[in-house]
C-alpha cells in the first residue's frame, strides 16, 4: 500500500471518482491518465460473475507492473462482504501499489474495521443498514471518506421515484461526514454520459447539500463535474471583498455595502477563495 498518509489526503481532496471494469485491461492506463483525480478499478458491478477472477488476475497484473502509487491514483472497488470473492478481493487491497479500496454494501461493523485496518477505505454506503449506521460507518478509523450510491439504494429500498427524493438522505451523509471530521461525501453516479449538462446539475445540486465530488463512468463526465464545483467569478469577486473587508475590520464587526457581515458568511468567503485557488 502507498503510503498511507498522502493516500488519505489525495482521497479527501478527490473531485471524481472514474470507474474501469476490472475485466477490460486494455482501459485501465487511459483511465488512470484521463485526468480523473482517482481511477477506481472496478471488480463489482461492472464484471459480471464468471469473469470476476479473471478481473483481478488482470488488475493485480497491472500493479504488479506500475510503479507505486504514491500520487493515490487507483483504487479498487472489491466485492461486498458475503460474497465469494470477497476474501480473495480483500488481499488484493494491500497491493504496494494500490492506494486505498472502495466498499460497497458498506455498514457499520466488525468487516468494515476489518477493512479499515488493511487499507484507506471509501464507505459505498447504498443499503438501508449502510444509511441507518451512516455515522458509525463515518467516525471509523481508516474511513476517509463515504460515497452515496443511490442507484443500489433505491433497489434496496423499493423506491420508484426521481433523485431528488434522496437529497434529505444526502444532507445526512454531509452531517455524518462533518461530525466525524472527514472529508464532504461523494455523490452517486449519472448513468447517461452523453448528457453533460444532466452531470452537471446533478453534481451543482449535490454541492449545495454539502457533497464535494462525484463518481462517474466515462472521462466525458469529468470536466462538468469540475465546472459545477468551480466557483463562478461573481461568487469570487464577492468573496474576495468580504475577505478584504474582514482584513480590514481588524478583529472587529464587518460590513460591506452598508449591511454587516455575519462571521459564517466571513468564514464561507476564506473557505470558497481556497477551493478557487485549488
Amino acid at each position: 500500500m502507498a503510503d498511507r498518509q498522502s493516500v488519505a489526503a489525495r482521497i479527501a481532496a478527490a473531485r471524481h471518482f472514474l470507474f474501469v471494469p476490472g475485466n477490460r485491461p486494455e482501459r485501465f492506463d487511459k483511465a488512470v491518465s484521463s485526468g480523473a483525480d482517482i481511477a477506481i478499478f472496478d471488480l463489482e458491478d461492472a464484471v459480471p460473475p464468471d469473469a470476476k477472477d479473471e478481473a483481478r488476475g488482470h488488475v493485480r497484473a497491472w500493479l504488479d507492473a506500475s510503479t507505486p502509487a504514491e500520487d493515490g491514483s487507483a483504487m479498487l472497488r472489491i466485492n461486498p462482504p458475503g460474497t465469494p470473492w470477497f476474501a480473495q478481493d480483500l488481499e488484493l487491497a494491500n497491493h504496494p501499489n494500490l492506494a486505498g479500496v472502495m466498499l460497497p454494501k458498506a455498514a457499520a461493523g466488525s468487516v468494515l474495521c476489518e477493512c479499515a485496518a488493511i487499507a484507506p477505505i471509501v464507505a459505498l454506503l447504498e443499503t438501508a443498514e449502510g444509511i441507518a449506521t451512516m455515522h458509525e460507518v463515518a467516525a471509523t478509523d481508516g474511513v476517509e471518506r463515504l460515497a452515496f450510491g443511490t442507484i443500489d439504494l433505491a433497489l434496496d429500498i423499493d423506491m420508484a421515484a426521481s433523485d431528488r427524493q434522496l437529497d434529505p438522505l444526502r444532507l445526512q451523509l454531509a452531517i455524518a461526514s462533518r461530525a466525524a471530521g472527514i472529508a464532504p461525501p461523494i455523490d452517486g453516479v449519472t448513468p447517461d454520459f452523453r448528457n453533460p449538462e444532466a452531470n452537471e446539475e446533478a453534481m451543482r445540486a449535490a454541492r449545495t447539500m454539502g457533497f464535494r465530488a462525484k463518481m462517474v463512468i466515462h472521462p466525458a463526465q469529468l470536466a462538468p463535474v469540475e465546472a459545477a464545483l468551480r466557483p463562478s467569478e461573481e461568487e469570487i469577486t464577492r468573496a474576495r471583498r468580504i475577505v478584504e473587508a474582514d482584513k480590514a475590520a481588524g478583529g472587529s464587526a464587518v460590513a460591506l455595502d452598508g449591511a454587516m457581515v455575519d462571521r459564517p458568511i466571513v468564514e464561507r468567503a476564506y473557505r470558497l477563495l481556497a477551493d478557487a485557488e485549488r
